[in-house]
């Protein structure tokens, strides 16, 4: 109840605080709409086709309008959320369910403008505040090939939504408030190729949109947030991609960085849970070129100045863990990890290149989130099957074999050994993920 009652204030003050606001974006969104004319270009040919396919593999289109198993873009999907649950329409050119009877200009209009074909405004789970990047060509291309794909029948199912956020015509305030149109403005500071690794990566992969904290209505930072957020009602934590503890590029070496994008798997490193999805489906098929210029990108990202981290002396005196109770967690996690772990892993955590991940001063373990290591653990996960690893080695579950205190033991272990430095994981951690949705 305290919930609902702080998000009709949120809401309440929101719209309240965007009235002035409200006026000026109806006035910026109609100048948008004016000054992004419809194109007026002959039936698309072979070579825009073509390319239109490409861009919805580096969207990752297919992810969200796809039911897994279903037929492609033809919408049904359901992506949770704290709002409630959104259903993904359909975009197959089907003209009675899908978009057979959008134009070029309706298509531009939903990406740019984030407005339906009526007129209707989207809901921001679809990105269009990173979409209306997106160039106008690129929109019509991407329109192009949509037209191609096979029409299918399947009539579009309402959002499940509470109250408030059903409201639809609450959106307009939340966009007065959080969104602007707009288009990628080339840096001319920077390379060609650094503007290239930005407009995908802000815009058309989005990938602000995990990658980034959220507030109580939805909203981050914009398309170049990276600071790092929980996927909601998951048990997955996005990185941030500007802490240096986390998942920062800045000091890594360009092929390391087009591999773990391309191939999903480094000498030392692996993409697992949904960022194996993006590399899967995505990221794999687009090419070198793209993929160096997005790596350009990350490694360029500003990064945040860590604060010092606290010594294990501290950590532990703030989780009121006694030496000699640590020393005996370490004993018992030792045990645990050379029955369970030290075969892949080593008996050092050193991994091994390209197959295992070594643990041994790895972020992903060492992180102050337990999401993504407790995830794995419990429920295990793959690599991505990609053409640099075609037969990737699963992490398998030990949910089943371990009971919570065992993991919160053996995690501890990993994360304080081999001059790894964290705080204690306990059993009450782990029971959260474990009774957490895996999806």
């Amino acid at each position: 109840m305290k919930k609902i009652v702080l998000s009709l204030l949120s809401v309440l003050v929101i719209a309240v605080m965007s009235v002035a606001l409200y006026g000026k974006y109806l006035v910026d969104d109609h100048r948008a709409d004016q000054h992004f004319v419809s194109s007026q270009a002959a039936a698309p040919d072979a070579a825009q086709i073509a390319r239109g396919a490409y861009l919805a593999k580096a969207g990752n289109c297919m992810a969200c309008h796809t039911v897994r198993g279903g037929p492609a873009y033809a919408g049904g999907r359901v992506i949770q959320s704290e709002f409630g649950d959104f259903i993904a329409p359909n975009i197959t050119p089907d003209v009675a369910t899908g978009i057979g009877s959008w134009n070029a200009e309706d298509f531009w209009q939903a990406l740019h403008n984030g407005k339906s074909r009526d007129g209707s405004l989207l809901y921001p789970a679809f990105p269009y505040t990173n979409y209306t990047l997106i160039t106008r060509s690129d929109a019509d291309a991407m329109f192009a090939y949509l037209k191609t794909v096979k029409a299918v029948e399947h009539r579009n199912l309402p959002h499940s939504l509470r109250f408030p956020y059903n409201q639809r015509a609450l959106l307009a305030f939340w966009r007065a408030a959080y969104f602007r149109p707009a288009v990628y403005r080339v840096n001319p500071q920077q390379s060609a190729q650094w503007n290239r690794g930005a407009y995908l990566i802000n815009g058309l992969g989005h990938c602000s949109a995990c990658h980034s904290g959220r507030n109580a209505l939805g909203a981050n930072g914009g398309s170049t947030d990276f600071s790092g957020g929980a996927l909601p009602l998951t048990t997955w934590y996005a990185p941030s991609l500007v802490a240096t503890a986390e998942a920062s590029q800045a000091h890594a070496a360009l092929p390391q960085i087009q591999s773990l994008l391309k191939h999903g798997i480094t000498a030392d490193a692996v993409v697992t849970g949904p960022m194996a999805d993006v590399v899967s489906d995505s990221l794999q098929h687009l090419s070198d070129a793209d993929i160096a210029a997005m790596s350009q990108y990350l490694r360029a990202i500003p990064t945040q100045q860590a604060d010092a981290p606290d010594s294990l002396d501290q950590m532990l005196a703030e989780q009121a863990v006694g030496k000699q109770t640590m020393a005996m967690i370490m004993s018992q996690g030792a045990v645990l990890y050379k029955t369970h772990c030290a075969d892949c892993h080593g008996a050092q955590g050193d991994g091994v290149a390209k197959v295992y991940p070594p643990l041994k001063a790895n972020r992903a373990v060492l992180s102050a989130s337990l999401a993504n290591p407790l995830r794995l653990i419990l429920s295990g996960g793959f690599p991505p099957a990609t053409g640099g690893n075609p037969r990737p080695y699963s992490m398998p579950p030990f949910g089943p074999v371990l009971s919570d205190a065992e993991v919160a033991v053996v995690l501890t272990y990993v994360r304080n050994a081999w001059g790894n430095q964290a705080g204690v994981v306990t059993s009450a951690d782990v029971n959260r993920y474990r009774t957490a949705p895996l999806d």
